[in-house]
């Protein structure tokens, strides 16, 4: 893909965090709902994930399909490994804010 696609590319998709050959991503926590929504990884690969939580209160990542699930206090940051997966959408959610904390991993 050339240089230009790739820009358009990742300008066309602002909502999805890309990690590129297994690197770390950084997910953002902030009025109760995850930034990115959707995390795009690479299929085979280990991911580490950086979920920093700006807001003041406490929120749980958890993830039945990823088998995944920790609470992230107010204004800190935690990580969590996932993969290597398969292709596929593994969604996942905060626990405490359920309505609105809601994202999804997509696994090419």
């Amino acid at each position: 893909m050339s240089f230009l696609k790739t820009c358009v590319l990742l300008i066309a998709l602002p909502s999805t965090a890309l990690a590129a050959n297994g690197g770390d991503i950084h997910l953002i926590i902030k009025d109760h709902r995850f930034e990115p929504a959707e995390i795009q990884v690479p299929a085979g690969k280990k991911v580490k994930l950086i979920v920093e939580n700006q807001d003041d209160t406490p929120e749980e990542f958890e993830s039945y399909a990823l088998n995944r699930e920790k609470i992230i206090a107010g204004k800190s940051k935690a990580t969590i490994y996932i993969g290597p997966l398969e292709p596929g959408r593994y969604p996942f959610f905060g626990e405490f804010n359920e309505k609105t904390a809601q994202g999804a991993v997509i696994v090419e």
